[in-house]
Formats: C-alpha cells, sequence, structure tokens
C-alpha cells in the first residue's frame, strides 16, 4: 500500500494497520469517468494516492459549479458524508485525471474510526478544510464580480498559458459559456488575456 501520503497513516497502530490491509480494496479508473452522481449513496470511501476528482453540483437547468478538487492523500467530504451518513451525496464526483486508489466500505471505515484516535481526528480535520472552502467559494460568488473571479481562476493555474475552454471555466465558476465568453473579451479588450483557440494568455 502506498498510503503513506495520507497524515493519519503512518500513526496507526498495528491492529488498525493490519485492518486497513484487510479491507481496503485497490481501484483505477481512467480520465473522465463518474464515481458518483448527485443524489446517489455511497457504499464506499475513496483513498486516493494518485489523479485529481473533480467534485461539482448541477442544477435541474444543467447548469454546474465546481466545489473543490480532490487531490492524492485527501479524503471527500461528500463521499465521506454521503457513506458513514447513508444519506444521498450533495454533490458529483469525475475523475480529471486518471487516478489511481482504495476502496474501504463504510462498515469499515466506522470500525477504523472507532479503532484509531488518529483517523478519527483526520476525520475532523476534513470537514473544517472544506468548510473553509465552501465558505470561500459563498464570498466569491456573493461579493466578487466575475472578471475578478475569471482572473483569479486563470492564475490559480500557475500558468501564464492557460490551456483550457470557455466551457471549462464556466462550469468551475458556476456561469455559462456564452457569458463567460463574453467576460474573457472584455479582458482581452481591456489587455489583461489575449485569446487564442484552446488557450488563454495572462498578460502581466
Amino acid at each position: 500500500m502506498n498510503l503513506e501520503i495520507y497524515p493519519f497513516y503512518n500513526k496507526l497502530d498495528a491492529d488498525s494497520l493490519e485492518f486497513l490491509k484487510k479491507h481496503l480494496k485497490p481501484i483505477s479508473v481512467p480520465q473522465g469517468n463518474i464515481l458518483f452522481f448527485q443524489g446517489d449513496t455511497c457504499d464506499n470511501i475513496l483513498f486516493l494516492t494518485d489523479g485529481t476528482v473533480r467534485l461539482y453540483i448541477q442544477s435541474d437547468d444543467a447548469d454546474e459549479i465546481t466545489l473543490y478538487q480532490l487531490h492524492a492523500g485527501e479524503q471527500c467530504v461528500v463521499n465521506t458524508a454521503s457513506s458513514i451518513s447513508q444519506t444521498e451525496a450533495i454533490a458529483s464526483a469525475v475523475t480529471i485525471t486518471d487516478i489511481e486508489g482504495y476502496l474501504l466500505d463504510t462498515n469499515s471505515v466506522k470500525e477504523l474510526a472507532h479503532m484509531s484516535d488518529e483517523y478519527q481526528s483526520f476525520l475532523f480535520s476534513i470537514y473544517t478544510l472544506r468548510m473553509g472552502n465552501l465558505a470561500r467559494l459563498v464570498n466569491d460568488i456573493k461579493f466578487k464580480k466575475l472578471p475578478q473571479r475569471v482572473l483569479e481562476w486563470l492564475k490559480s493555474q500557475n500558468q501564464l498559458l492557460v490551456k483550457t475552454t470557455h466551457e471549462t471555466i464556466a462550469n468551475e465558476l458556476g456561469s455559462t459559456r456564452v457569458v463567460i465568453s463574453r467576460v474573457l473579451k472584455e479582458l482581452e479588450n481591456s489587455g489583461k488575456v489575449k485569446l487564442t483557440r484552446g488557450e488563454i494568455e495572462l498578460v502581466n
């Protein structure tokens, strides 16, 4: 197992480690696959060891907004909450890249939390982290103008030439492709970006 990237793993006692080895199931999923849909009830929790997963909410008219991205060494709070409480997931999860990891069934997750204070503390920490992320998302939507949010999203990609589509940005920010295209054109006219097909260049 390569779960050393999880902060709780090296602090587990021998019994907890043996329990994990017995119950974890390896998983490998290609890019572009849905792991679970909004409204599903999850029966397993993913321990992601490689790749990236996008969590997003979809409205009745099919508009999307990204809640957060899940990376290796993180546990998904939407997945965890649905699995432990056996309630419907509030968001969908899709693989942005090929992923690898392990699945642990709901009963085993509960048992591990009972066996290990370290894992229980880790569970509480992921809720604190994601609540902070969601609070920032709500704050951005309510108080920041869309051009500012688009620029901030582009800068968060950490490269001057961002390969993306207008639809991808719309889904990330909870807007529509038409609106994002208009905003990007305004940003280009103001000299903040340069637009080419499939790429957006940030102008310093």
